[in-house]
């Protein structure tokens, strides 16, 4: 097929310095998302409108598997599905070889309605009630267990159907990551972890499996994961040595840092997060020099997801109007708000018009239509 002429145009740099990356201010656009013209695409799905592409993801996946296996072969990557709800996104990453991680009984039951078994499931989240319990035990899923009143609400379960449930315990610490996200699981510095696999180790109805920890997110330190697996697998040992129990696996969570730029950070994102490598090398680090792993090779799992599609998303929104407010700063209306890019309050997105523009340009606040002062960027 003939391609169709594209005119050359001049593109306007506005005056003034460079930053330490040589990035000039310059008006870019992007009338295209692989080669599938915007204009058709609002055409036929109208405005707004989220786009995700399927190769990017894939791309992703492929690569972050490559990285973890490289530096721990025992490994594997699970689907945090509560990053994003979308069916087609999940089924992607399922037939790449995720496998789901959820954190309610919402994502329970849509795990289990793209097909996965119950058994290749986690179920974190602090929040579970009885009938979903029931229902995890009931497939062999694997129950994070967040606080005491889970654990004692699990063993009643337990007894009840007369299953003895898969069991991790989720641990919170301190690896010089701040703020701490301490409100999630058992304390390792105070021993509260050690003593609560203690608790049900004694209380005979609940089978240890796996010790989860997930620090925070968007972490930009590569080496907090090397603390945060290195306090695993020696608890992890500690288990071992004190009651005979061997965990199948370690789960270090996620959080990885997309290559996404947070408001008021200097540095670029794609120069300022750590890649995949970087990651999986400091976790390897850990895992190869633990006592543990030389003596068990337990599982590791990663828990991923904005690196996996972060990158992969667009919001094509139009333009519904323009003013200039009191301030004398430019507003342009459009047709998406917040609630279609939440991620808008975190980061510094790249907006770009679909078409090339003339003139001069100006910093100019976007705003959306519900009709909230919050709902601008």
């Amino acid at each position: 097929m003939k391609k169709k002429y594209n005119p050359p145009f001049i593109e306007k740099t506005d005056v003034g310095m460079t930053n330490k990356f040589g990035f000039a201010s310059v008006v870019d656009y992007q009338d295209n998302i692989e080669g599938v013209p915007v204009e058709e695409i609002v055409a036929k799905y109208d405005s707004p409108v989220m786009i995700f592409s399927e190769t990017a993801i894939r791309n992703k996946y492929r690569e972050m598997k490559t990285a973890l296996q490289k530096y721990y072969p025992n490994s594997e990557i699970s689907w945090s599905y509560k990053t994003n709800y979308l069916q087609a996104i999940s089924s992607i990453l399922h037939q790449e070889g995720a496998k789901p991680e959820v954190v309610s009984i919402m994502e329970y039951d849509m795990a289990k309605g793209l097909g996965q078994s119950g058994s290749d499931i986690i179920f974190n989240g602090p929040s579970k009630r009885k009938a979903d319990l029931e229902q995890a035990v009931t497939d062999g899923a694997s129950i994070h267990i967040d606080h005491l009143d889970e654990l004692v609400l699990l063993e009643s379960v337990a007894e009840q159907l007369g299953i003895t449930p898969r069991v991790a315990i989720r641990v919170n610490m301190d690896i010089g990551v701040y703020p701490q996200w301490q409100r999630f699981g058992f304390n390792y510095e105070n021993g509260e972890a050690m003593r609560t696999l203690q608790r049900i180790v004694t209380g005979g109805k609940l089978q240890i499996v796996g010790i989860h920890t997930h620090i925070g997110t968007f972490l930009l330190e590569a080496s907090a994961y090397y603390f945060s697996a290195k306090a695993l697998l020696e608890l992890a040992m500690q288990l071992k040595d004190k009651f005979g129990i061997v965990v199948e696996y370690i789960d270090l969570g996620g959080g990885f840092a997309s290559k996404n730029t947070l408001h008021n950070q200097y540095t670029p994102g794609e120069f300022a997060s750590p890649n995949p490598e970087q990651y999986f090398a400091a976790i390897g680090r850990a895992f190869n020099e633990a006592q543990f792993t030389r003596e068990e090779n337990p599982k590791l799992i990663m828990e991923t997801g904005r690196i996996l599609v972060s990158e992969a998303g667009y919001c094509v929104s139009s333009v519904i109007g323009k003013k200039d407010l009191p301030t004398g700063q430019k507003a342009v209306i459009l047709d998406a708000g917040v609630n279609m890019l939440i991620t808008a309050w975190w980061y510094n997105l790249n907006i770009k018009p679909a078409q090339p523009l003339s003139g001069t340009s100006r910093n100019t606040i976007f705003y959306g239509p519900l009709c909230m002062n919050i709902d601008a960027r």
